[in-house]
């Protein structure tokens, strides 16, 4: 995986401005990458301030997409300022890219970064992953055959959901959460999706059990929402604000 990590670098070194920070996600960061998954990079980037203040804007998103080195990438990266706004709704996305891992490229002020986000997990990250569940339920429903990618993701966000409300901790990586939950079903999809490609499908699968499973898990996000002590509301606004300021004006420290 190290080596792999390494082959990442002329992609990350290649990208038109400094970089706060780059890491995996998707697949690989989920603890279940199939040989051929594609490697999702993702970070944010730092605008120079004469594209933020000028009548010409620099790009506030990035988007990637190549073969290099005989690796898949998706590359997305989003200027600071849409980084951090993110980051203060229930968007669970960018906190598992901010607390991923699998870190590619960092700095001291990503490391700052992670410490002041842990002010902006209030219990509304539910719905982030609520919705995300529904939606891969569904599509795990009307495909047919059906894959195991799918299946697994309705595990992986119910279980990062039901955690975060629980402890407050970003965890994405679903053999790592099945040390807590340890659902027995769980390792089989995973060591399937593991030895297969990225479309494996599952044969004879038992939808009424998944679809029990399912509506467990769903009501147990829920209820663990409703009972955590994490904030309604995040609280990290300022220190955002104030080092998204330093970042615009110094840049990133090397």
């Amino acid at each position: 995986m190290i080596e792999r990590q390494n082959r990442l670098l002329p992609a990350i070194a290649a990208q038109p401005y400094p970089l706060l920070f780059i890491t995996i996600s998707g697949a690989h960061l989920y603890g279940f990458p199939s040989p051929d998954s594609d490697y999702d990079l993702r970070g944010s980037h730092i605008l120079p301030l004469q594209e933020v203040v000028g009548l010409e804007t620099g790009c506030e998103t990035i988007e990637v997409s190549e073969i290099r080195d005989g690796l898949e990438l998706d590359i997305v990266t989003h200027d600071i300022k849409k980084f951090f706004s993110l980051l203060l709704k229930k968007n669970g996305y960018v906190l598992e890219q901010l607390y991923s891992p699998l870190i590619v490229h960092t700095t001291p002020e990503h490391e700052e970064l992670r410490a002041i986000a842990k002010g902006c997990i209030t219990r509304h990250h539910s719905h982030h992953y609520l919705g995300f569940a529904r939606t891969q339920w569904r599509l795990f429903e009307k495909e047919c055959p059906r894959r195991v990618k799918p299946l697994l993701y309705v595990y992986r966000v119910l279980l990062t959901g039901i955690y975060l409300m629980k402890t407050g901790e970003v965890e994405a990586n679903l053999l790592r959460l099945n040390e807590e939950f340890k659902l027995s079903y769980i390792s089989d999809l995973i060591a399937q999706k593991l030895a297969g490609v990225e479309q494996s499908k599952i044969e004879n699968t038992d939808i009424e059990f998944h679809r029990g499973e399912y509506e467990r898990l769903y009501g147990e996000l829920e209820q663990a929402s409703q009972s955590s002590k994490l904030p309604a509301a995040p609280s990290a606004k300022d220190a955002l604000n104030d080092l998204l300021i330093r970042l615009r004006i110094g840049g990133v420290m090397s």
